[in-house]
């Protein structure tokens, strides 16, 4: 059972939580360095805020300052947000990836990917601290709609990016092997500056591929792809 408070809920044990008061934080992502992407852009924010709390549920937003993110922070002033590190006010916090664990907040709403309902060992402490912090989760991987088909899930580029990345491992893995290859001139996804300049890169080392071959000590390589998501799609496209 909850009451209403002026600054929030108080359950029964009188707890505050701040669940459901219209103040909305933006996380800046910490678990990859190379993480660039946003949960909301800028112009998602200008309609929430727009709408107002009648209308949206959304009063304020607090984004904190992140000099990686894709949209600047100036970006998201412009359109009423706020730029804080503190998310203390915000009743529901999102994000892309899972968050430090010190910023996992009490009695709060929360959604991210979070790489827990699988039992992922790694993201255990994660869990523990969401139990502990009675915290309200909402992960993307688990929103399904009517028909059981999720709802969030990898995107047009997603395959590609994971296609990129792997063909740079493959380059590092088979050096670690004594091999060189083509596969070392490329750099991970997140180093060009748009797709084409990606799949250009991608092309030349295929051409280098046709026209020097490999080391025949690895050839020939086989690749064998599986499943029937968005992911696997693309990355045959």
């Amino acid at each position: 059972m909850y009451q209403a408070a002026p600054w929030g809920n108080v359950d029964d044990a009188g707890s505050c939580s701040l669940l459901g008061n219209g103040v909305v934080g933006i996380l800046a992502e910490s678990i990859n360095i190379w993480e660039r992407r946003a949960p909301l852009t800028p112009s998602h924010c200008a309609r929430l805020l727009l709408g107002g709390k009648g209308k949206t549920g959304v009063e304020r937003i607090i984004v904190q300052p992140s000099t990686k993110r894709i949209h600047h922070d100036a970006q998201y002033e412009d359109v009423g947000c706020e730029i804080s590190d503190d998310l203390l006010e915000c009743g529901l916090i999102i994000g892309i990836k899972q968050p430090k664990l010190e910023m996992i907040l009490p009695d709060r709403a929360y959604a991210f990917f979070s790489h827990t309902h699988k039992a992922q060992k790694e993201s255990m402490p994660l869990l523990d601290k969401i139990l502990a912090e009675k915290v309200s989760l909402y992960d993307y991987e688990l929103i399904v709609g009517d028909n059981g088909k999720r709802l969030i899930a990898f995107g047009k580029f997603a395959g590609r990016a994971g296609l990129i990345d792997f063909l740079h491992g493959l380059g590092q893995r088979y050096l670690t092997l004594g091999y060189s290859t083509p596969f070392l001139s490329l750099g991970a996804s997140h180093m060009y500056s748009s797709l084409a300049a990606a799949k250009a890169a991608v092309i030349t080392v295929g051409e280098e591929i046709a026209t020097l071959g490999l080391p025949s000590g690895i050839s020939p390589i086989v690749f064998i792809f599986t499943g029937d998501g968005n992911g696997i799609l693309l990355t045959l496209h």
